[in-house]
């Protein structure tokens, strides 16, 4: 009995034609990754001329906000587009309600207004959620038990106006209360920022990846239960869809999932959907895994990394916050 040839078999067509050379390769090549994709967060501490390295994320230090000028000037001089900034206060600031957000030379506003001073090209994304300000850990007031939604907002809503008198470009709320980015368009609006931007958590997960962010921000232990009352399951996505909806419609100028490679279909599903700026956190677990990885040789880190950051661009996104940015965007200039 004879057989069928491969070209029987496949019409005549061959897959392989277009990946015999490199140059076939890049001419067909669907997605792409480039320094314009990146967002580098930066971690802050208190005082000056001071780091810190993380152990939990490998190559990652808090910095005080003199230092932090300096990685904002490194990441223009390497054409990342904007920073993200977190901070790691003092633990006799931190409360209940995290009113310390409300001042206006926390250590957030001082180093934004630092920044734009020297490296006034560089775009700056702070987030207005009161987990790095609370005694307990979580983003939002706590009471009796409980984290008490339109109090949380109004509060979050004072401090964004604060953070964009600072000089923050764009506000990224993370805290997933309800109606927030409504209250913060609002507040900005009235207070004559209307062109400061928002970049809704539109979709942040109760995920396990957050542990090493924990300990960079001094969380870590802090936490009293758990996020699940305000974090979305993990097991859900049209769930994840309603609340991006609400968000578009209350305000929000950009939307983000978070984490990242775990929730590449909620990345699609939001780009398809609304069909606005999409972006994805690369969170802390996701990049200590791979370093991890990598110094214990199992994989290739530089490849997986590029790797990880390709994925994002596939599913849908117009950019990715990871602490892998200054690292790629060396590597992206090279090529």
């Amino acid at each position: 009995m004879s057989r069928r040839t491969v070209d029987e078999i496949t019409g005549g067509r061959r897959m392989r034609r277009n990946r015999g050379a490199d140059w076939t390769r890049r001419l067909v090549q669907e997605n792409s990754l480039t320094v314009n994709d990146l967002i580098w967060p930066i971690f802050l501490i208190p005082g000056s001329n001071r780091s810190e390295d993380i152990e939990a994320m490998p190559g990652v230090q808090r910095v005080t906000p003199d230092l932090a000028v300096r990685q904002a000037e490194k990441a223009a001089k390497l054409g990342i587009p904007a920073i993200a900034t977190f901070p790691n206060i003092e633990i006799d600031l931190r409360d209940d309600t995290g009113s310390h957000v409300l001042a206006t030379d926390n250590l957030i506003n001082q180093t934004t207004r630092l920044i734009k001073q020297e490296i006034p090209e560089i775009g700056v994304i702070t987030d207005v959620a009161l987990d790095p300000f609370t005694s307990h850990g979580h983003d939002g007031i706590l009471r009796d038990g409980i984290i008490v939604n339109d109090e949380t907002v109004a509060q979050l809503a004072e401090a964004a106006v604060l953070q964009a008198e600072a000089g923050a470009d764009i506000i990224a709320p993370s805290d997933m209360m309800d109606g927030r980015i409504g209250a913060i368009r609002d507040a900005l609006d009235g207070s004559g920022f209307s062109h400061v931007g928002i970049m809704s958590y539109a979709t942040k997960y109760a995920s396990s990846f957050y542990g090493p962010y924990r300990e960079a921000i001094g969380t870590q232990g802090l936490l009293k239960g758990d996020k699940r009352t305000y974090y979305i399951d993990p097991a859900n996505t049209d769930e994840a869809v309603r609340d991006a909806a609400l968000d578009v419609e209350e305000g929000a100028d950009m939307l983000m999932v978070k984490p990242g490679l775990p929730y590449l279909d909620i990345i699609w599903r939001l780009k398809e959907t609304f069909a606005m700026p999409t972006f994805a956190y690369q969170v802390s677990g996701e990049y200590s895994m791979i370093k991890a990885a990598d110094h214990n040789g199992w994989i290739d880190g530089e490849r997986a990394m590029l790797e990880s950051l390709l994925a994002f661009k596939r599913a849908g996104c117009d950019g990715i916050l990871t602490y892998f940015a200054a690292e790629a965007a060396q590597i992206l200039s090279q090529r």
